[in-house]
């Protein structure tokens, strides 16, 4: 199947690019740091946000909920994993580990979607309805973490109707298992294509 990226129905969906994740001093930074370098991940989202941007195709900037100190105390369900980013205080709202890294600051054009509370990029926000507003139908999913957000935006994604692209060295996970499932067990179930960032450049 080729795959055809045409700027006027294709978005990038830059998920989690947050200091906390990829900055050195980021929160999470060490446990995704072996991962990370060895698929060279910072230089790899750098090159396809970039190259997206020079094919016209649109960024969508897809961020986590910022954690707040009393986040959940009133929910019913929420989970151990919700939890314990209410604990370390992960992305803090108003903090450092909560900005945008600086290498992925929007830029004119860009569209900044709700923060999802969960994994899910289009439960509960306004992405859905932002990539229709602006005709987008194929997706390019990239940035953090592989198994957790990227995979669960896409899987929705794909749900909705729309085309689905995974880049393997565009993203990271905490171990090397976890980045094998998500490209290699789970991805194949919902995704349209699954490219290095060099073979996305090349058809961009």
């Amino acid at each position: 199947m080729t795959h055809v990226y045409d700027k006027t129905t294709t978005g990038l969906l830059l998920v989690d690019p947050y200091n906390d994740f990829l900055s050195e001093e980021g929160k999470l930074y060490p446990r995704t740091k072996e991962v990370s370098e060895s698929v060279n991940m910072i230089e790899h989202l750098k090159q396809t946000v970039e190259g997206a941007r020079k094919a016209g195709i649109r960024v969508f900037y897809v961020p986590h909920h910022r954690s707040e100190p009393n986040d959940f105390d009133t929910w019913l369900h929420p989970t151990p994993y919700q939890l314990k980013a209410k604990e370390g205080q992960v992305f803090a709202k108003d903090s450092w580990g909560g900005e945008f890294h600086p290498d992925f600051q929007p830029q004119q054009g860009d569209v900044i979607i709700k923060e999802h509370w969960g994994s899910s990029g289009f439960a509960n926000t306004d992405l859905d309805h932002q990539l229709k507003m602006h005709g987008v139908q194929k997706i390019i999913v990239v940035g953090m973490l592989a198994n957790t957000c990227i995979e669960a935006t896409a899987r929705f994604g794909m749900e909705l109707g729309y085309n689905v692209t995974l880049v393997r060295d565009a993203t990271s996970a905490f171990t090397k298992e976890a980045l094998h499932a998500a490209h290699e067990i789970n991805g194949p179930t919902f995704a349209h294509a699954i490219l290095t960032t060099e073979e996305l450049l090349a058809k961009l």
